[in-house]
């Protein structure tokens, strides 16, 4: 298994007997200043990683939660230069390995290898890139191995056993399980029970991968997680966090609630 620290953060929170706690908030989000205090909560509050949103004006895969989210956050001037720049100032800050989450058109634009350089740089250990399928995955993987950054597998109910099996070829840090065919925050999900299409791609995965399997898409309240015990490693919730703070919330009560 691979000893990234992506990897480690999952197996500390498994040997203490509950899943990986993974938060997603927008870069920028809800304010750029209070964006940080946000981040701060959760890594003090005991998120084990933190997905940071790359804000992109067409977000494919994103509810109307999120997208919501990040649109608000390229209208307040966030980019790629002003993310990776607070990151490096902040670089040994946190406890939380650190993920960021987004699409590939503004990495190209940004350029490939300053973007692999600059993102290792500012402390960052891996990228999940939504629109990147195994095949256009080389370049990538090109770039950022050299600087220890991971591309982070990311599955679903439609992917195959044998593409799951391309995926998990070299795979590091950790496997996001997408728990629905379509955006996020959108779905009922399940309830208390997890249903048979859901348990099926992820005993698919489990099978797969030797890298810790984390869901997300549709995951909205903490009673969800006890139905996940033994198929997943960790969890991954964003829409809800965002809904949170939209209401009054802040990311140190959420956690309270998820822990």
């Amino acid at each position: 298994m691979s000893t990234n620290i992506l990897t480690k953060r999952i197996a500390d929170a498994r040997a203490k007997g509950r899943l990986g706690l993974i938060p997603f908030l927008p870069a920028g989000y809800p304010d750029k200043a209070r964006f940080w205090t946000e981040i701060d909560q959760l890594d003090e509050a005991g998120a084990d990683i933190i997905e940071i949103g790359m804000p992109f004006s067409d977000p494919v895969a994103d509810g109307p939660v999120v997208e919501h989210a990040s649109l608000k956050c390229l209208d307040a001037g966030v980019n790629l230069a002003w993310i990776l720049g607070e990151l490096a100032a902040r670089k040994g800050r946190y406890k939380a390995g650190l993920v960021l989450m987004g699409y590939l058109n503004p990495v190209l634009q940004y350029g490939l290898t300053r973007f692999a350089h600059d993102a290792a740089s500012a402390g960052v250990h891996g990228i999940i890139l939504a629109d990147v399928p195994f095949e256009e995955a080389g370049p990538i993987h090109a770039a950022f191995d050299p600087q220890g950054l991971v591309l982070i597998p990311l599955v679903g109910l439609n992917t195959t056993p044998e593409r799951m099996a391309l995926y998990a070829k070299g795979g590091k840090g950790f496997a996001y399980f997408v728990s629905v065919l379509g955006t996020t925050g959108v779905q009922a999900g399940f309830d208390t029970g997890l249903p048979a299409n859901i348990r099926a791609g992820l005993e698919k995965a489990k099978t797969a991968f030797d890298i810790p399997v984390a869901l997300g898409f549709g995951l909205k309240h903490p009673d969800q997680l006890k139905a996940l015990d033994g198929l997943v490693d960790a969890a991954v919730f964003g829409s809800a966090l965002i809904r949170h703070i939209d209401a009054g919330g802040d990311s140190k009560g959420f956690m309270q609630v998820w822990k």
